[in-house]
């Protein structure tokens, strides 16, 4: 571990993060060396692209497929209107760019499929599910659990939200949890500022994990009632006979 590492700059951009308690250069050096998928580009992956950038993630990849348009805007708040028809990872990885210059940002412009999924993640150390599909979820989550890797759930319909942290083998995926899929739905009320609070509770859990700090959201889900004002934390466990998770 050596200071040298770091430049001035970066030591003076991340100084009030690196005085939490337990943090220090250590906790900094940890994110300087720590690479994280982001997979989606919208209401979600908005806020936990920015505060994982302002944090000092060395490498953060964005994986989307879309591009913008105008209904987008009441919630992906790294795209703006000038932005309207731009592809969203090119959209969001120029902001990101100009908040840090000091790590680097990918952008994937890509469907992910069951043909790409585990290419994709493969050298990543942890995987953020900012996605608005169940299918693509479930993709996701087996190729999380078949190569070890931590992921972030979250998902938020109108007021209200839920997250956990599936940590494989530890505590339970999300085929433990939805061992149907639930039904699709092409479009759903959501409050920007409710996929706002999800995505900034993913960027903590992310963080969590990448320092070793805090205690991640494994085994435990939080459901949030925004327009109630109220978080709820379930006790969730693995199932034994899960077609994803259950023999490891």
């Amino acid at each position: 571990m050596s200071i040298n590492e770091f430049s001035q700059a970066e030591l003076e951009r991340y100084n009030r993060q690196m005085i939490i308690n337990g943090w220090g250069l250590e906790g900094q050096l940890k994110l300087k060396r720590a690479n994280v998928m982001i997979v989606g580009a919208g209401g979600l992956g908005c806020p936990v692209a920015l505060y994982l950038t302002a944090a000092g993630v060395n490498h953060i990849a964005i994986v989307d497929r879309e591009s913008i348009d105008l209904s987008n805007l009441n919630r992906q708040v790294l795209h703006w209107s000038r932005d309207i028809g731009e592809l969203k990872v090119t959209s969001i990885a120029r902001k990101l760019r100009e908040l840090n210059p000091h790590i680097r940002i990918e952008a994937i412009q890509k469907e992910v499929t069951e043909e790409n999924v585990r290419e994709l993640i493969e050298d990543f150390d942890v995987i953020v599910d900012c996605l608005d599909n169940w299918s693509t979820r479930f993709l996701l989550n087996r190729a999380c659990v078949d190569l070890r890797k931590p992921l972030i759930h979250a998902g938020v319909q109108s007021w209200y939200g839920q997250i956990t942290t599936i940590m494989p083998g530890k505590g339970p995926c999300l085929r433990c949890l939805w061992l149907k899929t639930p039904p699709e739905k092409e479009k759903f009320p959501i409050l920007g500022a409710t996929a706002g609070t999800l995505g900034l509770l993913e960027a903590v859990e992310t963080i969590k994990i990448l320092t070793g700090l805090g205690q991640p959201l494994v085994g435990r889900m939080l459901y949030v009632d925004l327009e109630n004002c109220t978080i709820e934390e379930l006790k969730i466990e693995r199932s034994k006979d899960c077609p994803v998770c259950g023999s490891i």
